[in-house]
């Protein structure tokens, strides 16, 4: 009922890219900070991304400055994460998260959550 869905992972080889979608049911986001975050077994859920909610603005972690691009429309109530020049280190399961109407990169500023998607960058 209460959902936010990701859509758009896979495999791909380093260098290449995918985009992420994160669409929500049950909920709106228009209002909201959104975010995408990133885990591993072996390593806990790290921010990776965020923007504010008119899209004005937007942060990233020092890693993926300069290939991944967050945008979203809050009419489609739908949050994108275009990733460009893909490393074997951004491979992880993506998950989108709703957070509050300030932005931050902590896992507890956060409400909502996706079941995540798996990408994989093969090396």
């Amino acid at each position: 009922q209460v959902q936010l869905v990701e859509s758009g992972g896979g495999m791909v080889q380093a260098g290449g890219s995918l985009r992420l979608s994160c669409a929500a049911s049950g909920l709106t986001f228009g209002t909201f900070h959104m975010g995408w975050f990133r885990q591993t077994p072996m390593k806990e859920r790290e921010f990776v991304a965020s923007i504010n909610w008119s899209g004005s603005r937007t942060y990233y972690i020092e890693s993926v400055k300069g290939r991944f691009t967050i945008s979203r429309d809050n009419a489609k109530n739908t949050v994108d994460l275009q990733m460009n020049n893909l490393k074997s280190e951004d491979t992880a399961v993506y998950y989108c998260a709703r957070g509050g109407v300030v932005g931050t990169s902590a896992l507890y500023g956060y409400d909502y959550w996706g079941q995540g998607i798996q990408v994989t960058v093969s090396s």
